[in-house]
């Protein structure tokens, strides 16, 4: 797949689960439509997976692929706002993803919301 080919798939996915957040949270950005595998930009996957991640700035809910990789994101917030938007988005039937760690721009995160569910 050519690069231009694989950033028109992946925004509209993306741009897809901005929505999705946009309407859980009030508030969605877009983050990554790319990904590299095998040397190869492809785009990011179809599925909605929620997670909350710790940045410097607060607690991040965000809708990432099967893989890890962010599509969308809310602002930094309080702990209880962020786990709110993951509460919401369970609840509407979007999995938690299982993984340890997400992708995020150039950073890679630690996932946190199962250590603040107790």
């Amino acid at each position: 797949m050519q690069y231009f080919q694989a950033v028109k798939i992946g925004k509209e996915r993306a741009g897809k689960s901005q929505m999705v957040l946009f309407n859980l949270g009030g508030f969605g950005m877009l983050t990554l439509t790319t990904k590299k595998k095998d040397g190869q930009f492809v785009p990011v996957g179809e599925e909605d997976l929620v997670a909350v991640i710790q940045t410097v700035d607060g607690y991040v809910t965000i809708l990432v692929d099967a893989e890890g990789y962010t599509k969308a994101q809310s602002k930094a917030l309080e702990k209880d706002a962020a786990m709110e938007i993951f509460s919401k988005a369970r609840q509407s039937g979007i999995e938690e993803y299982s993984g340890d760690r997400v992708e995020i721009w150039t950073e890679s995160y630690p996932t946190i919301h199962k250590s603040l569910k107790g």
